[in-house]
C-alpha cells in the first residue's frame, strides 16, 4: 500500500511530481531508494539537487478575461533575475495565471496538481528546472471572480510588483474601469495592510498601541495627555495602513474612500472595494548574501 506520506516523502527528496512520485514506488513496491533510482533513471529526478537553493527572484503575473469577471494573480520564483526574463519562464507563469483563473484554482497544491498541457503543472516545472538548472517555486496564488463589477490587474516594474483588485458595482463603464485602474496603482505604490479600519486585526492594533504608549512616556509626557496622543497616533497609523483611509497618490486632498463617493455619483451607482491583492517578488524571503570579500580571505588561506 503506497501511502501520501511516502509520496510526500519521495517528492521532497527529488523535486519531482506527486504523480511520478506515486508511479515510482508503486514500480519499486514501495522501496523508498529504488523509487529514488526510478525517478533518476527517469530523469525526473534531476532538479533534486537544486530544491534546497533559495530562489527569491522571479516574477509576478497576472491575469483577466476579457469580460473582466475573472482574474488570477500569482508569484513563481527563481534563483537569478536573468532566468526571471527568459521566455520560457515568464511563458509558464502566464499559463499558469491563466489557468488559475479558468479553471477556478484556489491553493497551490491545486495548481501544481492540475493539468498543463497534458503534464501536470508541477510536472512542467520539474522539467523546466532540469532543463534552466536553477530552482524554481510556485510561491502563492489568489483567484478572483465578481457577478457586478469587475476585477482589475496591475504590473509593475516588469513583474516586481503585482496588483489584483475587485470592485463590486452594478454599472458598467469607462469610468468605473479607469477607477479601478487608479485603485490598482494606489495599493501597488501605497502597498496598503487593510482594507478598511474595521479589518485591523486587534493584536496589530494593540501592538501600535503598545509602542505609541512607550514612545510618548519616553517624550516625558504627562499620562494624563498619553491616551491622547496614543489616539492620535492611531489615527495617523489607520490612514497610513488601510486603503479607505489613504491619501490618494494623483491628488493629496482627496482620500480613496472620498474618491469612492465621487465615482459613485457620476457612475449613477455605489462603488465598494471587496478584496485586493498586492504580490511583490521575493517578499518575506530571506535570501543568502554573499561576502566576495570573505570569500577570496577564505580561498587565499587554503
Amino acid at each position: 500500500m503506497i501511502s501520501a506520506k511516502m509520496v510526500k516523502e519521495l517528492r521532497e527528496k527529488t523535486g519531482a511530481g506527486m504523480m511520478d512520485c506515486k508511479k515510482a514506488l508503486t514500480e519499486t513496491n514501495g522501496d523508498m531508494e529504488k523509487a529514488v533510482e526510478f525517478l533518476r533513471e527517469k530523469g525526473l529526478a534531476a532538479a533534486a539537487k537544486k530544491s534546497g537553493r533559495i530562489a527569491a527572484e522571479g516574477i509576478v503575473k497576472t491575469y483577466v478575461s476579457e469580460d473582466k469577471k475573472k482574474g488570477a494573480i500569482i508569484e513563481l520564483n527563481c534563483e537569478t533575475d536573468f532566468v526571471a526574463i527568459n521566455e520560457e519562464f515568464v511563458g509558464l507563469a502566464d499559463n499558469i495565471a491563466k489557468l488559475v483563473a479558468e479553471k477556478e484554482l484556489n491553493s497551490v497544491e491545486e495548481v501544481l496538481a492540475a493539468d498543463l498541457a497534458g503534464k501536470t503543472v508541477q510536472e512542467t516545472l520539474t522539467e523546466l528546472i532540469a532543463k534552466i538548472g536553477e530552482n524554481m517555486n510556485l510561491r502563492r496564488v489568489e483567484r478572483f471572480s465578481v457577478e457586478s463589477g469587475l476585477v482589475q490587474e496591475y504590473i509593475h516594474g516588469g513583474g516586481r510588483i503585482g496588483v489584483m483588485v475587485e470592485l463590486a458595482c452594478d454599472k458598467t463603464s469607462d469610468v468605473l474601469e479607469q477607477l479601478a485602474k487608479d485603485v490598482a496603482m494606489q495599493i501597488a505604490a501605497a502597498n496598503p495592510l487593510f482594507l478598511s479600519q474595521d479589518q485591523v486585526d486587534a493584536k496589530s492594533l494593540e501592538t501600535e498601541r503598545e509602542v505609541y504608549r512607550a514612545q510618548a512616556l519616553n517624550e516625558g509626557k504627562p499620562e494624563k495627555i498619553v491616551e491622547k496622543m496614543v489616539e492620535g497616533r492611531i489615527k495617523k497609523y489607520f490612514k497610513e495602513v488601510c486603503l479607505l483611509d489613504q491619501q490618494w497618490v494623483k491628488n493629496g486632498d482627496m482620500t480613496i474612500s472620498k474618491l469612492l463617493e465621487e465615482k459613485s455619483k457620476e457612475i449613477g451607482a455605489p462603488v465598494s472595494i471587496v478584496r485586493y491583492a498586492r504580490f511583490e517578488r521575493g517578499e518575506g524571503i530571506e535570501k543568502k548574501e554573499e561576502n566576495f570579500a570573505e570569500e577570496v580571505a577564505k580561498m587565499g588561506a587554503k
